[in-house]
């Protein structure tokens, strides 16, 4: 998949020369699309939307996910202004599924990029594999946290019941998006390029994990340092890829900080939890939370 990715490039090129001669042949050429204000490219931090019927085979995008409030805010015609291929389960470029040079190549199918293009995010890495392990996060989560024997400690990166989050580096990142990067670039040459990190998930720096059930009786997981540890080192890594490509990155993460998992004002939901989003993703954002990145990002970049 690593090789779609970076075909986006050569793609870019061979467009551009298709495109000089076609126009030399055609007495009067298409116009080049104008693109949309604004594009989404990301995982379910992104989409925030999962149907059990679909298999996972169906990109399902949340209602009040933050694409859908942040084309709200621009108005009578935002949610218009707004290409979102987004989806749960994307990956850079782990797969299986879709990955970011899939997403970007459903945006330039629909003629989302363009000169009229402000702003194009990326927010994924989650869900892909690193350094040499072949697991997820989320299978090591159901590995790990609801482990209380093994625990979820650095121990089961070794013992290959979680990823080898050694291997999330901000080199080895940037390296991985820097096609898609380059391709966004060439056709959207007016925007801003923005790195999405993630919400606060589980307090940065901790050791134990929690998870709320119903509302009301938290599960404690006492020994999940390699749990915390890999979202630590995922937005270490997000802020030096931004900075080695030149991308503006976004923290999320102290924008939602104190509202976490089990924190007395959660912005991510629990299991069934009445305080957030009672039907909504375990671990993803409440549309509270959600409602609140797309204010930042409508304050920041839109206004």
């Amino acid at each position: 998949m690593r090789s779609v990715v970076s075909a986006l490039c050569a793609a870019a090129a061979l467009a551009a020369a298709s495109a000089m001669g076609t126009a030399a042949a055609r007495a009067e050429p298409e116009p080049a699309p104008q693109g949309k204000q604004v594009i989404v490219l990301g995982d379910s931090y992104t989409a925030n939307g999962w149907d059990p019927l679909t298999l996972g085979d169906v990109c399902v995008r949340g209602a009040t996910a933050w694409p859908a409030q942040l084309g709200a805010l621009l108005g009578p015609d935002g949610h218009g202004q707004v290409a979102n291929p987004s989806c749960s389960g994307a990956t850079i470029d782990s797969g299986p599924g879709f990955t970011l040079a899939h997403e970007v190549l459903q945006a330039d199918r629909e003629g989302a990029l363009g000169p009229a293009t402000k702003l194009v995010t990326l927010q994924l890495g989650l869900d892909d594999r690193w350094g040499e392990s072949t697991q997820t996060l989320w299978y090591g989560l159901q590995q790990c946290v609801f482990d209380l024997v093994r625990g979820c400690d650095l121990d089961a990166v070794e013992q290959g019941r979680y990823p080898d989050l050694r291997g999330v580096t901000g080199p080895v990142y940037a390296e991985r998006i820097h096609a898609a990067v380059t391709y966004i670039r060439y056709y959207a040459p007016a925007a801003r390029v923005v790195l999405m990190g993630y919400p606060e998930v589980l307090a940065a720096g901790t050791e134990t994990a929690c998870v709320s059930i119903l509302g009301i009786a938290p599960f404690i997981q006492p020994r999940a340092k390699a749990v915390v540890d890999y979202f630590d080192r995922m937005d270490r890594a997000q802020r030096e890829a931004a900075q080695l490509l030149g991308l503006e990155f976004f923290d999320t993460r102290a924008l939602t900080a104190g509202h976490g998992l089990c924190s007395a004002e959660p912005w991510i939901n629990g299991f069934f939890d009445w305080r957030t989003d009672i039907a909504g993703l375990p671990m993803h954002p409440s549309a509270r939370g959600d409602g609140v990145v797309a204010t930042a990002l409508h304050e920041r970049y839109l206004r």
